[in-house]
């Protein structure tokens, strides 16, 4: 069953006005999905799950199109841009809705405006891995051993102000540790982890899980408030002695400005009813449901800019 929050959520998003009710020819034809990262990644996957669902429900083909570039900020303009007639969506996470208006000295478009929100489809937590050779199975041991090798200890991420950039920084900082951060572009960044050349990262569970339950990788902490349904046995960073530390990932779907108030209600109550049927398979590797109507989401998305605000100015981190 959904957890608590999740169900709430869900009960809420069926109480919808009458007035919302789905247009009766909705859709009509093939609906674009834009993914603003590579296929195979969390993004893709996640969009991939839920687009199946849609597609069997709707009896069109919800088809995903991958744009990756610029930290995400290509496809989710390209998103920002389209109709607004419900035919072109995007399923987006953190770093382009909430970190990347902060990140960037400009934008050519505001995604908090340009983009108007359907449904959060999941929370991420990130999850601290080390490679096998270091010397660390707790956070207590990491960061003591850290302590002893200043500057000497690298971790990678996915880019400059992502997720798992900010992560390292946030932990870094609060643990009073001096590491050095390594960006990559893609994949890269667990490769080099994987390979050694670089010692420790925060990674998407989905990205990462396989390679814990293989040994390849330690999983020392994770970065939600919440243990992961996913790693119940891994702590949080919080509960080992950084209290208020939140620095996960979380994914949903969006539609331009504009977009009618029926077809994202629609599309709302679609996406809240395939959630059930995937809890089982996103739960396994790595992600927690969650769904709602999209006014819970919208605020969510406000608040984590905020939040990641915050971070980045602090962080000093800036991207052209």
């Amino acid at each position: 069953m959904l957890n608590r929050r999740s169900l709430l959520a869900a009960t809420a998003a069926c109480a919808l006005p009458a007035a919302w009710a789905q247009p009766a020819d909705y859709p009509a034809r093939p609906v674009r999905i834009i993914v603003a990262f590579t296929a195979g990644g969390t993004t893709d996957i996640l969009a991939r799950a839920v687009s199946q669902k849609l597609t069997e429900r709707y009896k069109q083909n919800f088809l995903i199109d991958n744009k990756p570039g610029g930290g995400g900020n290509i496809g989710t303009e390209l998103a920002a841009r389209a109709a607004p007639d419900g035919y072109t969506l995007i399923v987006n996470s953190v770093g382009p809705m909430a970190v990347n208006p902060s990140l960037y000295k400009k934008l050519n478009i505001n995604p908090l405006t340009d983009l108007v929100p359907v449904v959060q489809i999941a929370d991420v937590p990130n999850v601290l891995v080390v490679h096998p050779s270091l010397p660390a199975n707790t956070i207590e041991e990491f960061i003591a051993y850290a302590k002893t090798q200043p500057g000497k200890l690298n971790y990678s991420s996915t880019g400059i102000g992502t997720s798992s950039h900010l992560s390292g920084y946030m932990l870094s900082k609060r643990a009073g540790i001096e590491t050095t951060h390594v960006p990559y572009r893609g994949a890269d960044a667990l490769n080099d982890l994987l390979a050694g050349r670089v010692q420790f990262m925060f990674a998407t569970i989905p990205s990462v899980i396989q390679h814990i339950q293989a040994g390849k990788l330690r999983a020392i902490a994770v970065s939600s408030v919440k243990r992961s349904r996913s790693m119940p046995d891994v702590p949080t960073v919080a509960e080992r002695g950084f209290p208020g530390f939140e620095a996960g990932s979380w994914f949903g779907f969006f539609a331009p400005k504009g977009t009618p108030d029926a077809v994202v209600a629609s599309l709302n109550k679609a996406v809240n009813d395939a959630l059930p049927a995937l809890e089982a398979q996103m739960v396994r590797e790595g992600a927690d449901p969650v769904g709602g109507p999209p006014e819970q989401f919208g605020q969510f998305v406000h608040k984590e800019y905020e939040k990641w605000k915050v971070v980045v100015r602090e962080s000093g981190a800036t991207a052209e």
